[in-house]
């Protein structure tokens, strides 16, 4: 379970103001925990954006390398394994934003709270997930997701 950094009021405040924008995926890296390993789950070209709204909604969009579109049932179904997305409501808690899930890629989010800890550093950030098993890469493997935003021009 990840838990927010002891953090000031006053850095809450202002990662809040700071993640509000729209951000461009940089890179999308998985850790494994039973080995370390890394791997590029959403290839090396990776595309999507996260917009934060001043009022509190965060759209979430990332897609893997070379997606292309489907003909058949099959390449429908591989194409979510390449695929994160939800959009819901958000909050800052400590050095995390905290998503109430509203809809989603993967259905079983819907409802649920994802809490993601967050370090923005200039026009950079750098986003991490508590380990979790994901439905689209590492089955059955406790993981967590190492993603780099750029600020959009």
């Amino acid at each position: 379970m990840s838990v927010a950094l002891q953090v000031k009021p006053e850095q809450e405040k202002a990662l809040a103001q700071e993640i509000v924008g729209t951000w461009t995926l940089v890179s999308y890296q998985v850790e494994l925990q039973a080995t370390g390993e890394f791997i590029d789950a959403m290839g090396d070209h990776p595309r999507g954006r996260v917009i934060f709204t001043k009022d509190g909604w965060v759209a979430f969009n990332l897609e893997g390398t070379g997606r292309e579109a489907a003909t058949t049932d099959e390449e429908r179904a591989h194409l979510m394994s390449t695929l994160v997305a939800y959009i819901g409501r958000y909050r800052i808690e400590g050095n995390q934003w905290v998503t109430s899930v509203q809809t989603a890629w993967a259905p079983e989010w819907v409802g649920t709270e994802q809490r993601r800890t967050v370090t923005i550093t200039g026009n950079d950030a750098q986003v991490v997930t508590p380990w979790r098993k994901m439905p689209n890469w590492a089955k059955d493997q406790m993981s967590r997701s190492i993603i780099r935003f750029a600020r959009a021009q």
